[in-house]
């Protein structure tokens, strides 16, 4: 057996709120330990001749607070047990030793398997003087953040939001840090310091930007994010954009958007998708933002038909994104290491494997050229196809072999074109030739697709010189000889580099 273990709440920090049940069980404890001495009620404590034993000195020798707290843990129970049966040991918490009190969770956790009887009492937190002083009512909506450890995945501007444990300059920092996600740097909140002690406590009014401007941060500091529920505070946020998606979608929305389906967005699918690529091949920072929007407008509008049909919602997608990313990464969330990409690139694709072993594919039954997308463009199609057969060994073994493949796929063509073969023929000898020239692009450490999006594009710039030149001598391509053109491409090719 062993000591009654009793963790009592000391309150915000006005002695007169003490309750007389908690300054009982103070003066009739065997030992009274606290969490810390810098608190305004140890000095209410000397006068009633209560001592104790502080463990402020943890957190002087101890690199973090999760440390700190498992070592007044281990104490704490230590005690218990080596302590005689029947008497009782108080340890004592700021506030209320349900509310931001680590040690208290671990005590609830490991008390009964170490036969130590615990008993809680509880104080008035600093919630209750946060609610007076700062003047809201939790029931509108109310949050509760740790600024040790705050997201702003936590942040929803629609509610009130406390966050405590702001003990420096530094926490208000990493905090205002945070907010600044979502809100603007001018938006008003409120520090608050030793909230209902007498002579102690400071309000203050500050733009977010100069948070951590501020002085006096300490154990009894806490900041006040007043409710925001304006749209613009919103517009941030992916909940609101799954709202908006939804509305649109409803009996009371958009009839376009009502009509659509899976098939009849398709096109604007791969449309948006060569949008965006066309922003990363400009280099547009501005546009691929705009572009990507338009995307994941798509694919949020995928996800909602199948959410009306109650198969799947687009928080499933991301869930089941969230899932593969951990599981394909075993480098980064696992065990495994990845020295370089390459290593890094095999992890995953035995981890795609194994995902098919745990839904009962055999990936070695497989072909080896499965997991190709059917609709894929034909020549990124090709250079994937070429990929996972040269995995097989099925391959040629250089670049001398596919030129001359190359040379080998012309004179077919050309001959089919010269025997007067039919358009079937001779697009299928045109098919041989684009395919063995997307092969030489492996060899050669090129995408074709990348390839031929830059051949297209100096088409395009030389075209346009053609046609500003001989729109400046005053004339087009339409009236101009094929002489004049091909001079002006030769200009526009030295033009490219200068």
């Amino acid at each position: 057996m062993s000591a009654t273990l009793t963790v009592v709440g000391l309150g915000s920090g006005n002695p007169d709120r003490l309750t007389l049940g908690i300054i009982k069980k103070l003066k009739a404890a065997a030992t009274v330990y606290v969490r810390t001495a810098e608190h305004p009620v140890m000095a209410a404590l000397k006068e009633l001749d209560i001592s104790s034993c502080s463990f402020d000195g943890l957190y002087e020798s101890l690199d973090s607070f999760p440390e700190v707290y498992e070592a007044i843990t281990s104490r704490l129970i230590e005690e218990a047990l080596s302590a005689p049966e029947g008497t009782e040991i108080v340890y004592a918490v700021p506030g209320h030793p349900m509310v931001a009190e680590s040690a208290v969770s671990l005590l609830r956790q490991r008390c009964p398997e170490a036969g130590i009887e615990l008993q809680i009492l509880g104080g008035e937190s600093f919630l209750d003087e946060a609610f007076v002083r700062l003047g809201f009512d939790p029931i509108e909506g109310f949050q509760l953040l740790d600024a040790s450890g705050i997201r702003s995945s936590q942040l929803q501007p629609e509610l009130h939001t406390l966050i405590g444990q702001v003990y420096d300059s530094f926490t208000a920092s990493e905090t205002k840090l945070c907010l600044m996600e979502l809100y603007p740097p001018e938006y008003e909140v409120i520090v608050g310091h030793a909230l209902g002690v007498e002579q102690e406590e400071r309000i203050l009014r500050v733009p977010l930007y100069e948070l951590d401007r501020q002085d006096g941060y300490g154990n009894l500091s806490l900041v006040y994010v007043p409710a925001n529920r304006s749209e613009d505070a919103r517009k941030r946020t992916f909940a609101r954009l799954h709202e908006i998606v939804d509305t649109l979608r409803s009996p009371e929305g958009c009839p376009w958007d009502r009509e659509q389906t899976h098939e009849s967005l398709r096109k604007n699918l791969i449309e948006e998708t060569y949008e965006v690529l066309e922003t990363i091949d400009e280099d547009d920072p501005d546009h691929m933002k705009e572009e990507l929007g338009d995307l994941l407008l798509q694919i949020m509008l995928h996800s909602q038909m199948e959410e009306e049909l109650g198969t799947f919602s687009v928080y499933d997608v991301i869930e089941g994104l969230n899932d593969k990313l951990i599981f394909r990464h075993p480098h980064v969330f696992g065990g495994k290491n990845a020295v370089d990409a390459e290593e890094a690139l095999k992890n995953w694709e035995g981890m795609k494997a194994e995902e098919k072993r745990l839904k009962g594919v055999k990936p070695e039954a497989e072909s080896a050229l499965s997991g190709v997308p059917r609709d894929l463009p034909a020549l990124m199609k090709a250079y994937k196809l070429q990929k996972k057969a040269s995995k097989v060994g099925f391959d040629w073994d250089n670049t001398t072999d596919v030129l001359a493949k190359i040379r080998e796929e012309v004179d077919e063509l050309q001959e089919a074109i010269e025997t007067g073969a039919t358009a079937e023929e001779q697009m299928l000898e045109l098919g041989d030739l684009l395919f063995a020239a997307t092969n030489i692009a492996r060899f050669i450490g090129a995408d074709p697709e990348e390839a031929l999006t830059r051949t297209n594009r100096k088409f395009v710039s030389r075209f346009a010189y053609i046609e500003q030149q001989l729109l400046n001598r005053g004339t087009s391509v339409k009236e101009s000889s094929l002489e004049v053109m091909e001079q002006l491409w030769q200009e526009a090719k030295a033009e490219e580099r200068k």
